[in-house]
């Protein structure tokens, strides 16, 4: 797997990697993946049975993609129809079945994380359904062992930055938060809102936990006041402001294993002649990397529960395990599922775990920031 530490209840949620905009997969990242190979049977056993049938609403953040024709084979296994809502980014997502719980949206949702999983709770939003195919994930990287979110994937988010365009800015690059800040290196750096993004959100409690709640005011205030720019969410940040989209910011807040989503859709790309490095690379300050687990779960009020079920088992299922690195950017969750060689681009890492205290209501830390820091 990767030398990843578990974060408990960490971060946040989805976002994506460096992949063509009409693609916009979620990212993730984390240490560089050891060889392995596929489990020899699905890891959530027996197909559904056909006999399901009815409509399935699953609800997502808009960085949910598998490859052409994966859904329709489900379809087809189940004579599920399946009924997509995107909804954003997750935090958005999260804030929409919040308002519409008593009359769901969806029957089955994929997208929340470790930061969200609370909240979640919270709202008593979810209905327990632990899918056989948990038992595949690693003890470290499930959300939930009753079931409320079922692990998927996983990854960390980092700050990433572009080769040539750093060169060209002729400074060293950043080794601390400290120097982060200083007007030479924020003016060259672009920020998704932990208000309304995942990675944002990430990085805010990567930053709290380093320097503590008012460390962490201060830190942001004289960041943004020196030149750091926060934009909406993590396609703002990358696909527009970040310099390799052409935008003035050399560096942004991504995720790990965005170097190799780089490289994956150059030109030419050929698995079997892997480039020594990426355009991009990881730059892993302290108190500026997270971990973040997604999972997929059965809404409270599903109006398919069987469906809704199935559903859970095939996303840990080998195939769609298979399929999600290079559609979403972030690993599998299930142990032994094999990655496309470019992910040996994908930089290794140790993210330590944060103290329970910081992730038990992570939206009380978004208000203190929105009061702190957005509304300054």
């Amino acid at each position: 797997m990767t030398k990843l530490l578990a974060l408990g209840l960490l971060t946040l949620t989805a976002c994506t990697a460096p992949a063509p905009e009409s693609t916009d997969p979620a990212t993730s990242e984390t240490a560089t993946p050891a060889e392995s190979t596929p489990a020899e049977t699905d890891t959530a056993g027996e197909q559904p049975s056909a006999e399901l049938g009815g409509t399935l609403r699953v609800i997502s953040h808009d960085s949910f993609t598998l490859s052409d024709g994966m859904l329709d084979q489900f379809q087809q296994e189940t004579g599920v129809k399946v009924e997509r809502i995107e909804a954003g980014d997750a935090g958005e997502m999260l804030n929409r079945l919040i308002l519409t719980k008593q009359a769901p949206l969806a029957d089955v949702v994929y997208g929340l994380d470790n930061s969200m999983l609370p909240r979640a709770q919270a709202e008593d939003l979810l209905t327990p359904y632990r899918s056989p195919a948990l038992d595949s994930v690693p003890e470290e990287y499930r959300l939930d062992e009753d079931g409320l979110l079922n692990t998927v994937d996983y990854g960390v988010v980092a700050l990433n930055y572009d080769r040539a365009a750093w060169d060209e800015t002729g400074l060293p690059l950043p080794g601390t938060l400290d120097q982060l800040n200083d007007p030479e290196y924020a003016s060259n750096l672009v920020i998704p809102s932990p208000a309304t993004s995942s990675p944002g959100l990430a990085f805010l409690l990567a930053t709290v936990n380093e320097l503590g709640e008012e460390g962490a005011w201060a830190w942001w205030n004289e960041a943004e006041t020196n030149g750091m720019k926060i934009v909406g969410g993590w396609s703002d940040a990358y696909y527009t402001e970040f310099t390799r989209a052409g935008g003035a910011y050399p560096l942004v807040l991504s995720y790990g294993s965005s170097p190799a989503a780089e490289v994956f859709f150059a030109e030419g790309y050929d698995p079997a002649k892997i480039p020594s490095e990426s355009p991009t690379a990881n730059l892993f300050i302290p108190g500026t990397t997270a971990l973040q687990l997604e999972g997929v779960g059965i809404l409270k009020g599903s109006e398919n529960e069987a469906a809704a079920r199935a559903f859970v088992d095939w996303m840990l299922s080998e195939k769609v395990q298979a399929d999600i690195p290079t559609n979403m950017w972030v690993y599998p969750a299930v142990e032994g599922t094999k990655l496309d060689p470019v992910f040996a681009l994908a930089e290794e890492t140790d993210v330590a775990p944060f103290e329970a205290e910081l992730t038990e209501d992570p939206q009380a830390l978004i208000d203190a920031w929105v009061e702190n820091v957005q509304r300054k």
